[in-house]
């Protein structure tokens, strides 16, 4: 049986159910809407469906996840014993209905989807604070000092001498990490950063990031290579190929820029990859030496690289949104259809 078969027969299943007693209510959201329920299996066999498929059974899914609901809300109201004594006050002409329930926001689904690929490949979460100094933003990972990031017109100062910014990166977590830590370590950066920006449909004035380091003895562009090679295959598919291309960036040499093969299936497709048929999804590079000088690493022992990765943008390619800004409005309209996503 397909998933698609199977959905159908999950709805029949559903359509064929009364609940009488509030215990046969908590057994049956416990069965379909728990964390190892019915719903969960449903989901984790979307993720791996064929991609001209999804449109059809994601909808399914939510047709489905809608009518779980309704037969626990149903069952709910009909289990309900009512003592008319205790509840002589009650308004009986208000009208009926509980709260629908929410779902996870666009973005948190894929925070959290990349950070757990990355932790079963090794890496460890850390964090660091968004208000830094200029050491860790900017100096301590090789950014001249006429850099435009340094400028106001470009990035947040809290205050000045010292320097005080609203970090523009989570690469500063790495600054902090390399000065505490000893080699080797893995980790992964997540958070929120900030850039004096003006907004619109692919800018946006704060966004998140997630940013990867690892730093050991041999580690070679291979290395990087491999790692997100394996990366992009566990998160768009296991058929999907990457391409590095040269790039720039303060703290790494080399640096690329890592695109996949999206296709040109559709006029979507071309569209959005400009008729070739790649995306760009992050940037990379290994660790320039002077950036683990700078953090008291050994250079001639030690070598790493580094990778980061904007959410928003890996969510809009993912869901196929066209406006950066619909993440941040709290608009019910939008975020009800990804009611399926957990």
């Amino acid at each position: 049986m397909d998933l698609k078969e199977q959905i159908l027969a999950y709805l029949g299943q559903i359509e064929a159910t009364t609940l009488a007693t509030s215990d046969e209510v908590e057994q049956f959201r416990i069965a379909w809407l728990g964390r190892k329920g019915i719903l969960k299996d449903t989901m984790a066999a979307f993720k791996e469906a064929p991609n001209e498929q999804k449109r059809e059974l994601g909808q399914l899914v939510n047709q489905l996840k809608k009518a779980a609901e309704l037969c626990i809300s149903s069952g709910a109201q009909g289990a309900e014993t009512i003592d008319q004594e205790d509840n002589a006050s009650h308004d009986w002409t208000r009208p009926d209905g509980g709260a629908p329930l929410g779902a996870h926001h666009p973005l948190s689904v894929v925070r959290r989807d990349i950070i757990g690929i990355l932790e079963r490949m090794g890496f460890v979460v850390t964090e660091g604070p968004e208000i830094e100094d200029d050491w860790h933003v900017f100096s301590g990972l090789n950014f001249p000092a006429e850099h435009p990031a340094r400028d106001m017109q470009d990035t947040f100062f809290v205050d000045r001498d010292p320097d005080m910014l609203l970090r523009t990166h989570t690469s500063s977590v790495q600054v902090r990490e390399m000065e505490r830590r000893d080699p080797p370590m893995r980790i992964v950066m997540p958070g929120r950063v900030f850039r004096n920006e003006a907004i619109s449909a692919r800018a946006h004035c704060m966004f998140h990031q997630i940013e990867g380091l690892y730093i050991d003895e041999g580690v070679s562009f291979a290395d990087l290579k491999q790692t997100l090679l394996r990366f992009a295959q566990e998160f768009f598919g296991p058929d999907t190929k990457i391409r590095l291309r040269p790039s720039y960036f303060p703290f790494t040499e080399p640096s690329a820029e890592v695109d996949v093969y999206w296709g040109l299936k559709t006029e979507v497709d071309k569209r959005i990859t400009k008729g070739t048929g790649w995306l760009e999804i992050l940037g990379c590079g290994m660790v320039d030496p002077a950036v683990l000088e700078a953090s008291g690493i050994d250079s001639r022992k030690y070598s790493g690289f580094a990778f980061g990765m904007g959410v928003e943008r890996i969510t809009m390619l993912k869901y196929q949104i066209g406006d950066l800004r619909a993440f941040f409005e709290s608009d019910l309209r939008f975020l009800d259809q990804f009611q399926g996503e957990y």
